[in-house]
């Protein structure tokens, strides 16, 4: 685990509604609805659970994945359309989330997330998508954050460039700013990807193609990697090192983001009513 110095004990959902409030309405009736994937197929071993890492309790009373969705809600909109990606042990998360869409992964045993996000793009309709892996726990401002780019309709990855540890996924930028190369072998590495991306429109044809042509065992980055290598894909690098986000892999990853997000149990409702 890399405890990172700018790690902020704060109650994220609470922090600035008005502000996400009014930002969400501003990005509804700038575009289209945004539409979300969450990646959730795959068996969390590393973790150690019996039930998939996207169901692994937190501290304020929500699972990680119910806490992805009350904060994609509260920035998006309550009507914002969530596909989750599932493969193992599908039907326990269809079970506790049946409020979302979902694609399904049957190979998810044998392979990587380039293969839930190809499945989980291939899902959607047409338009840019935002999506996430289901072990992120993440303050909601990081999508507040991303809003003017999502009204632009922007490729971006999320980066924390506070800790670059030599486990995560790395990345370096071209002359331009945009991102050259994105993996965990990435050397001289400006920052870590926390797991957070959209693709845009115009590009998601191009990433569909590049995933596609990804090794089983590929992280969906390499699909990035080879558009950008191949195609002059442009993705920008967004960086929301202001924030905290926990890609949760450990125990040591689960105790870090109960630290960081030590709030009671908050819906969106909840917070609806006492903004009002």
């Amino acid at each position: 685990m890399t405890v990172r110095s700018g790690d902020r004990l704060i109650n994220p959902v609470r922090r600035g509604t008005t502000s996400l409030s009014s930002r969400a309405a501003a990005l509804r009736s700038a575009q289209p609805q945004v539409q979300v994937v969450i990646l959730a197929a795959g068996m969390g071993t590393r973790l150690g659970r019996r039930d998939p890492k996207c169901l692994t309790p937190l501290r304020d009373g929500r699972t990680i994945l119910q806490r992805q969705v009350d904060n994609l809600r509260l920035v998006l909109g309550e009507d914002v359309s969530i596909t989750a990606v599932v493969g193992y042990r599908s039907k326990r998360i269809m079970k506790a989330a049946s409020d979302l869409l979902f694609a399904y992964n049957p190979d998810f045993a044998e392979t990587n997330t380039s293969k839930s996000l190809l499945r989980g793009l291939r899902s959607t309709r047409e338009g840019g998508v935002l999506w996430l892996n289901g072990d992120v726990v993440f303050d909601p401002a990081v999508i507040e954050l991303a809003l003017p780019s999502l009204a632009a309709d922007e490729s971006f990855v999320c980066v924390d460039t506070s800790t670059v540890a030599d486990e995560e996924v790395k990345y370096t930028l071209d002359g331009d700013g945009y991102v050259r190369e994105l993996s965990k072998t990435v050397v001289g590495g400006l920052g870590e990807a926390v797991g957070i991306n959209y693709v845009s429109a115009d590009d998601k044809a191009t990433l569909i193609e590049h995933l596609a042509g990804c090794d089983a065992q590929d992280y969906f980055e390499r699909g990035i990697e080879t558009a950008i290598e191949t195609e002059g894909l442009r993705v920008r690098p967004l960086d929301i090192s202001e924030f905290n986000a926990v890609e949760v892999d450990f125990e040591t990853d689960l105790a870090r983001a109960n630290s960081l997000f030590p709030a009671p149990l908050n819906t969106v409702a909840d917070l609806t009513a006492e903004v009002g």
